[in-house]
């Protein structure tokens, strides 16, 4: 599934390890989020939109290709 997870996170100067500390995952489970190997539980797609203060459609795309 397509997301925005690095360039929203490189706006606010978030690292990795950071966001997930916002959102209560590893800092490798952002990664294989923000890479493509892994898409998140629902759970987690809110939590990351919250995090950005977005809607969930604004960080992910579900129709559109991986980077």
């Amino acid at each position: 599934m397509k997301n925005r997870l690095r360039v929203l996170r490189a706006e606010r100067r978030w690292s990795q390890a950071e966001l997930g500390e916002r959102v209560g995952v590893s800092r490798q489970a952002i990664n294989a989020v923000e890479t493509s190997k892994h898409d998140p539980s629902l759970t987690l797609a809110f939590a990351l939109a919250e995090a950005f203060e977005l809607k969930i459609e604004d960080v992910f795309d579900p129709k559109g290709d991986p980077d």
